[in-house]
């Protein structure tokens, strides 16, 4: 016989146990030297500065090598594929946006309640996924399995797990999170807002909805 699922609150994965997401290198690098430092920084400032001239899906690391001055080894060194090129170009941006959820002003950071903070979450999330989309579109057709496993997506989860347990939200809080977290992934994001021509004002009213759905169901 098959158990009968949990009801109420459940026991929950580690990454939702945590008292507080922690500001975290999302693209996985360890100290470098500083003169390894200014030559990854250098590589990456060439990697902007053609993505934005061409659009970052008709950049290639041969293109990085021959803007920086390198042998193309020295950028598949570095970055390991264009994947890793790709996740490292995004890391200022996630750390920005890991930072004002951190610490920075409410309803974003600390200071709103509970609630209030998740919607400007979500809002958060929408905007800065739009603003880099080219960037997180060409990560997101690359390697699919490091997506769930990613420093970045980890600390959404944990963030958005926080926000529901302090809002007293009844069931499973992983589930509910990550089930939130699905409304925010960059491939549906780009089909609402581009694809199906939403206006981000839109986009950003479902995902009110959507957590007011769930917010609901608060513990007394």
């Amino acid at each position: 016989m098959v158990d009968p699922l949990p009801s109420g609150r459940v026991l929950e994965d580690a990454a939702c146990r945590r008292a507080s997401p922690t500001l975290i290198r999302t693209d996985g690098t360890l100290q470098l030297r500083a003169d390894a430092a200014r030559n990854r920084n250098r590589l990456l400032e060439v990697a902007n500065r053609l993505a934005a001239e061409r659009g970052i899906a008709n950049v290639t690391m041969e293109d990085i090598a021959s803007g920086a001055g390198v042998g193309k080894g020295t950028v598949f060194r570095r970055f390991g594929d264009r994947t890793g090129l790709l996740v490292a170009l995004l890391s200022h941006y996630e750390q920005q946006l890991q930072a004002a959820m951190i610490s920075g002003p409410p309803p974003l950071g600390p200071g709103a309640a509970p609630v209030e903070r998740l919607l400007a979450f979500g809002s958060a999330v929408i905007a800065h996924e739009y603003a880099h989309r080219d960037f997180y579109l060409a990560a997101a057709h690359g390697d699919q399995s490091r997506h769930h496993t990613s420093p970045a997506y980890q600390f959404r989860l944990a963030q958005a797990c926080l926000l529901l347990r302090e809002a007293k939200v009844e069931g499973d809080i992983e589930l509910i999170a990550s089930t939130l977290l699905g409304y925010l992934e960059t491939v549906l994001l780009d089909h609402l807002i581009t694809g199906r021509r939403m206006s981000p004002e839109r986009v950003q009213a479902g995902w009110h909805d959507l957590v007011g759905r769930y917010t609901s169901r608060s513990a007394d």
